[in-house]
């Protein structure tokens, strides 16, 4: 039998002014853009913590400390293809990611396809392995409040040797 895991991430990030908004790797035109230490691509660390998760491996702030010099301003996608390498030194592989991102604005459609390619590709997956998807929080919450975006992911992992 398969050894099959699967692993849940969450992940908010507050606006704030004078930053780029980089979501899933692409840079989206907005008015403020993320806080963080890395490029606080919100999308990319909730698709790392269910990765990290499902593999028993603990959490991104673990690995990727917010205190750490070496992250200050580096791609999220660089942290996503680093856990990559953390799961097939555990024995895993990435089965197939499905993320949300809560915004209010600004619309991410035209977007997602290109996140989709972009997380992809970090993670070695064909885009049809990675879905996102986008919606609001119907104005309600710090979300909806326009305060900030989250993210929601779910990643499926397995054995690399198949059992």
């Amino acid at each position: 039998m398969d050894d099959i895991r699967a692993g849940t991430g969450y992940d908010v990030h507050a606006f704030a002014e004078g930053r780029p908004l980089v979501l899933g790797g692409v840079t989206i035109p907005h008015e403020r853009g993320l806080q963080g230490h890395s490029d606080a691509d919100v999308l990319s660390h909730a698709i790392g913590d269910a990765m990290l998760g499902a593999a028993g491996l603990g959490d991104i702030g673990f690995h990727f400390p917010d205190d750490d010099a070496r992250y200050r301003g580096i791609s999220s996608l660089v942290l996503l293809q680093r856990i990559v390498d953390a799961l097939g030194e555990s024995g895993y592989t990435i089965s197939n990611v499905d993320a949300t991102v809560v915004a209010e604005r600004p619309k991410l459609s035209p977007y997602v396809s290109q996140m989709r390619s972009r997380i992809g590709k970090a993670l070695g997956l064909p885009d049809d392995r990675v879905s996102i998807k986008a919606t609001t929080s119907e104005r309600l919450g710090f979300t909806g409040r326009e305060e900030g975006i989250a993210a929601h992911a779910v990643v499926l992992i397995r054995s690399a040797d198949g059992g």
